[in-house]
């Protein structure tokens, strides 16, 4: 869809159009700029000594690739030159690399070994874009599918669903696209997966952050819907209020509210929702809140007018949007009191809201190579790479404090990095430094929030509240703290999937029965027994803990849907409903990966896990191994039905 492999350049460049390419290169990333060269030139010498990096700690970029500097000189020459050749005409000399080298270059470039089964993801990656457009599928009178959001999944599923000729529909309450980057506009909000990562493979962006704030964001997410044409498939303004699926007819019954307030009854054959889990809001439960007098609310719904200069700010929560607040409105208020129920691990990260110099945007843009590789680093960086440390080790001593040698490392790397960002503030680390292992909850990278606790202005409360009163919060040692604001950044009902609207199935039963409230399991996150032709996208068990994009994870569910869909359309299939027995099965699975992992430590309070104990938010799988189980559907896990022809009565 890209376009981003060209077998030939753009003709012969100017000196001036060489100066810009020599800027760029100048300052580019050695290890990437190694994987251009391989392919631009077909020389594998740049894949041995003496240009081989040298691998790099945490999860930087190693822009310099440990090496050298007059080795440096000397890739940055050669690279200038091959693109300038390519960009004169020269075509590509290994436009299409085969497994065994497209493994060696990306080991090569991370300077650590890459598995076999990643492969998948780097071919992928590395073609989009060089396939042939696949044909329109046979889409008979009646078959339409209904998206249900038109946030980040939503408007994935779209460009799926055009590309292959099926008509749709996506029902959007807001007032434009965007989901999760429309509604949240709280200061300092933005991305903590890098944006070059988190992004559809099939459009990239000239990103001017390395991590995007939410302007950009949903400029981003208006860009694709434009870019695509999808606006015109959009129904702003329509809430879904509930779908019944008719098991005579096989289709789905959609009930909707319109701007206008009038509620109307839509048909369709297949229902994807696409409404995410970053809704609704989730509140504190605690005595007084409604009875507090000034401004209360939560980040997911700041207010365009509220004023916080000069005033007394208390925040409830020290989670990813408390984190992104905080260091934004520090030096504006007269004070800011933070609550914390437990303390995060946080990582470092030199690039977190930094602007990407315009040299390296222009690289980016006109040579696609490059930010293909780039991206494929990063992908790797802040994906499969931490799967296996988040491992419990049965024979690790430390068991209380960390999973292993290596999680232990994370421990004290972490711990480091904390002390000495809070330099003399030494009273802090009993506050903030975590008892449980690193990545048992959410990591979050640093956005200057331990260099803000060095504020006089700020305090960090970690004594339990008991009461909110008009103008105070009074916590359970006795102490009362004076408010004029209330900001609350407790997050989202995660749990609770698919809460915004009522589904109902084969049987009649609602999702929410089904699902026992907050225990939702699905097939591959994705199909449930008893909803034929319903698709959940960003369903239970799918976000990617260990690490990743959420949009990478939702391409390949589409992937999968796509699949069922073709399958329905080659074959006259009336409906497809996930087997029980497949079900099940996968999801004890699930739950038994997720007994070793750090997400079911004992010391661990997270999100992530319900009430019952049960990780019902993460993948415990690798990135890899999802890959492998969404490439294709196999109909024998579904029952299937002939159109108009139902199995069941």
């Amino acid at each position: 869809m890209t376009g981003v492999m060209h077998d030939e350049g753009n003709g012969a460049p100017d000196s001036s159009q060489r100066q810009r390419f020599a800027e760029a290169v100048a300052i580019a990333n050695i290890p990437t700029l190694l994987m251009v060269l391989v392919q631009l030139t077909g020389e594998l010498r740049w894949l041995e000594e003496p240009y081989r990096p040298a691998r790099v700690r945490g999860i930087g970029d190693n822009d310099t690739g440990g090496l050298p500097q007059g080795i440096q000189t000397e890739i940055r020459a050669a690279a200038l030159d091959a693109i300038m050749a390519w960009r004169a005409g020269r075509p590509i000399a290994i436009a299409r690399p085969p497994a065994q080298l497209r493994l060696k270059m990306l080991s090569t470039a991370m300077a650590e070994p890459i598995p076999a089964e990643y492969d998948p993801i780097i071919e992928a990656e590395l073609c989009a874009g060089m396939e042939e457009a696949a044909p329109k599928l046979p889409v008979p009178p009646g078959f339409e599918v209904i998206i249900v959001g038109a946030g980040v999944s939503g408007l994935c599923a779209a460009v799926s669903l055009k590309q292959a000729g099926i008509p749709f529909t996506i029902l959007e309450k807001s007032s434009t696209v965007g989901g999760t980057w429309w509604d949240n506009r709280y200061p300092g909000a933005g991305v903590d997966t890098p944006n070059h990562l988190y992004s559809f493979s099939f459009a990239p962006y000239d990103w001017s952050m390395y991590f995007a704030l939410r302007d950009e964001l949903h400029a981003y997410l208006e860009h694709v819907a434009d870019q695509f044409a999808l606006r015109s498939h959009i129904r702003f303004g329509c809430e879904v209020q509930a779908a019944r699926y008719d098991r005579q007819a096989q289709r789905w019954t959609v009930t909707v509210r319109n701007a206008g307030g009038t509620e109307q009854s839509l048909e369709t054959k297949v229902l994807i929702s696409a409404v995410g889990i970053f809704n609704p809001v989730k509140m504190p439960d605690i005595k007084g809140l409604e009875r507090f007098a000034g401004p209360c609310f939560h980040t997911a719904q700041w207010p365009d007018n509220v004023e916080l200069a000069g005033q007394k700010v208390a925040m409830i929560g020290n989670g990813a949007s408390a984190m992104q607040v905080g260091p934004e409105i520090q030096h504006t208020v007269a004070s800011l009191t933070i609550f914390q129920r437990s303390p995060h691990w946080v990582a470092p990260n030199p690039q977190f809201r930094q602007m990407i110099p315009q040299p390296l945007r222009f690289l980016m843009r006109e040579v696609p190579l490059y930010r293909l590789w780039y991206r494929l680093r990063l992908g790797w960086t802040f994906g499969d790479r931490l799967h296996a440390t988040l491992q419990k080790d049965p024979n690790w001593p430390h068991a209380g404090r960390s999973l292993n040698k290596v999680n232990d490392f994370h421990r004290e790397y972490f711990t480091r990095y904390i002390a000495a960002e809070l330099g003399d503030r030494t009273d802090l680390l009993e506050q903030v430094v975590p008892a449980y292992p690193p990545y048992g909850k959410r990591m979050l990278l640093d956005n200057g929030w331990y260099r803000m606790l060095r504020n006089e202005r700020v305090r960090l409360v970690s004594d339990p509240i008991v009461e909110i009163r008009p103008d105070r919060i009074v916590t359970r040692g006795g102490s009362e703290y004076p408010a004029d604001i209330l900001v609350i950044a407790t997050g989202f009902d995660v749990l609770r999937f698919l809460t915004s609207f009522e589904v109902r199935g084969r049987s009649g039963r609602s999702l929410r029965e089904v699902w026992e409230d907050d225990n939702a399991r699905a097939y591959l996150g994705t199909v449930i027994p008893d909803f034929p032709n319903f698709f959940c996208l960003y369903g239970p068990n799918l976000q990617p803990g260990h690490g990743g994009s959420i949009m990478f994870v939702i391409e390949m569910q589409m992937r999968y849907i796509m699949d069922v869909l073709r399958q329905m359309l080659q074959q006259g299939i009336g409906a497809v409903e996930c087997r029980q027995d497949v079900h099940d099965a996968y999801n004890r699975r699930v739950d038994q990966a997720h007994a070793n992992m750090v997400w079911t430590h004992p010391g661990v309070d997270t999100y992530y896990r319900n009430a019952r104990g049960r990780v019902v938010v993460n993948s415990p799988y690798r990135n890899a191994t999802f890959y492998e189980m969404t490439r294709a559907a196999d109909l024998r896990d579904f029952v299937v039905e002939p159109t108009y022809g139902p199995a069941h009565k």
